[in-house]
């Protein structure tokens, strides 16, 4: 029996409807955005700069630009002139080390962090596993969303240590145990409030730090919801850490 005229003219719209809509998440799913860039060029593509699948980045000597594209990341560097995705595929799934570093609630009793011995030399960059936990030796801004479970973090268990923490006239000092890297901030006698500097001190600190506070309503949930929402509050320490986790997996395949 032969469809209506009314029913083939609805089917067909369906159809085109459909075709539209592949293609726009084609072309969304084709944006990358610059989550790195140093060198030269660097205020030509600034961070959080978003590039279509059909732009070219031209860098000079001396430039490096990361490319972030569904959840992966790629590295460019100059001389060259570079098409805005290239070889980026979208991911099925994070890395082990990008999903650790967005994970909503890291163990008190994990072990991020290392002991030395006698006479071994500080590790040149160990970082926290978790964006949500507060390196102390990071000065800026970091974003938080519970002051009421935020956690200190530092990279060296291997003994006892004292951090202070100052606020204007206020004064708290942490003490941090051998075998542990995670201390609780102190809330109660130095609540977190946004906007305001403190200053860290002590703890292995070659010098003082100051640390301020940006308020998030929710963590995000994927790389590129993290990336533009570090970028927002301008919390730069745990966009870099979350940038290195991704080039870390893409090298490392996990």
């Amino acid at each position: 029996m032969p469809f209506p005229e009314h029913s083939i003219r609805r089917l067909g719209l369906t159809a085109v409807a459909a075709v539209m809509a592949v293609a726009v998440v084609g072309t969304a799913a084709a944006q990358s955005m610059v989550v790195r860039s140093t060198g030269p060029s660097a205020s030509k593509y600034p961070t959080g700069t978003k590039l279509k699948s059909n732009d070219r980045v031209t860098l000079v000597a001396g430039d490096r630009v990361v490319l972030m594209q569904g959840g992966k990341t790629r590295t460019l560097s100059g001389p060259g002139t570079f098409n805005a995705t290239g070889t980026v595929q979208a991911s099925q799934s994070m890395g082990s080390t990008v999903t650790r570093m967005l994970a909503k609630g890291p163990s008190v009793r994990s072990r991020g962090g290392f002991s030395r011995g006698p006479g071994d030399p500080e590790p040149v960059d160990v970082r926290a596993p978790n964006l949500w936990l507060l390196d102390y030796r990071e000065g800026g801004t970091f974003c938080v969303v519970d002051p009421a479970s935020l956690l200190l973090w530092r990279p060296d268990m291997g003994s006892d240590q004292l951090l202070r923490i100052e606020r204007g006239e206020r004064a708290e000092t942490v003490a941090f145990v051998s075998g542990a890297n995670f201390r609780k901030w102190p809330t109660e006698t130095m609540p977190v409030q946004y906007g305001v500097d403190y200053r860290l001190s002590g703890a292995g600190l070659a010098a003082p730090v100051t640390v301020r506070f940006a308020a998030l309503e929710a963590l995000p949930e994927t790389p590129e919801a993290s990336v533009e929402t570090l970028m927002a509050n301008s919390c730069s320490p745990q966009l870099e850490r979350l940038v290195d986790a991704m080039a870390e997996s893409e090298m490392t395949g996990g």
